[in-house]
């Protein structure tokens, strides 16, 4: 399949939500929109990190311009917007909220997306790309760990009782938390 990837529009911002919401709820073992409504919120409404400085939403689309899955790429971790410490973290990239359609599972699509914003931080010259996750995501957390992402338990946190990891990408030799 042709996947290209961009950021995104404005006008896209609601169907990324929307895409990134339906995902996320169908996650086994993921709090329900009923459970965490802010978050499903903050989902939704994800058009406003692009907003946030050295902040860029992607989207992967197929050649019909199909919306495929879409991540949030932080520039500047003080913008990241994550529990924990991240947000603390200097000489570093985030990503955030990566999401992949049902039907485009299994072709790259969040394997392009997360290479993308590793590219990013590569080009801003960042010691290393943070990122979390859940128990409930372990085809994305398998998929991290391939790239090269270690757990970063240092950037662990609670949303509600939820357990979230941190991951890092040390993109430096010698770089380390």
């Amino acid at each position: 399949m042709d996947v290209r990837l961009r950021e995104a529009r404005p006008d896209e911002f609601e169907a990324l939500g929307q895409l990134l919401v339906d995902v996320y709820a169908r996650l086994e073992g993921f709090p329900k929109p009923e459970e965490q409504p802010r978050y499903y919120a903050l989902l939704a409404d994800i058009g406003q990190f692009a907003r946030k400085p050295q902040a860029q939403l992607l989207v992967a689309l197929d050649a019909q311009e199909r919306l495929l899955g879409g991540v949030a790429y932080f520039g500047e971790m003080a913008h990241y917007g994550s529990g924990g410490m991240a947000g603390t973290l200097t000489d570093a990239s985030g990503i955030r909220l990566l999401g992949v359609a049902p039907a485009a599972r299994g072709l790259g699509v969040g394997r392009a997306l997360t290479a993308a914003c590793i590219q990013r931080a590569r080009e801003r010259g960042h010691a290393r790309v943070v990122l979390h996750t859940t128990r409930a995501m372990q085809v994305a957390w398998g998929m991290y760990e391939r790239l090269g992402f270690e757990r970063a338990p240092e950037l662990d946190f609670m949303q509600g009782e939820l357990p979230v990891f941190g991951f890092s990408l040390f993109l430096r030799p010698g770089a380390s938390a």
